[in-house]
């Protein structure tokens, strides 16, 4: 007799339980964030840095577990006598509308750019900016 014979087997369709949207709202919720300690980190003059696990090989030839500093790039950069603040969700910089970058005068200036941008995730302002950016994506790799 088969195992199969006593399961009880049925057709079924997996229900997604997560709103893409919200998924990718919080995803650039957490960056912004990030580039909030950034900000801090520039402030003071020091690249910020997180810890990251990962694998090398030592001597012997064995793969050995280790933690390694990796800094955090900025979303901002100083040019034309001031500095531009970008908004990006991975790699790609969101079209914010009428250009990719918003100019502030000073790096302190950059938090309220920095807050403009997390406001408007929340209120999903840039929801179609996201989308834009990931069927920009999907277009080059087909």
């Amino acid at each position: 007799m088969s195992k199969l014979a006593n399961l009880i087997i049925k057709t079924v369709a997996r229900n997604i339980t997560h709103d893409p949207t919200q998924q990718r709202r919080r995803k650039l919720l957490d960056a912004l964030n990030v580039q909030s300690k950034v900000l801090a980190a520039a402030l003071k003059g020091e690249a910020y840095q997180v810890k990251k696990n990962g694998w090398v090989t030592n001597d012997d030839g064995e793969k050995v577990a280790t933690e390694r500093l990796r800094t955090i790039k900025p979303w901002f950069f100083e040019q034309d006598g001031g500095w531009y603040v970008q908004c990006r969700y991975g790699s790609k910089v969101l079209d914010l509308g009428k250009g990719n970058a918003v100019f502030v005068s000073k790096l302190a200036d950059v938090e309220a750019t920095l807050e403009a941008f997390l406001v408007a995730t929340q209120q999903g302002e840039l929801d179609e900016a996201i989308e834009k950016a990931l069927k920009k994506s999907a277009k080059k790799a087909v």
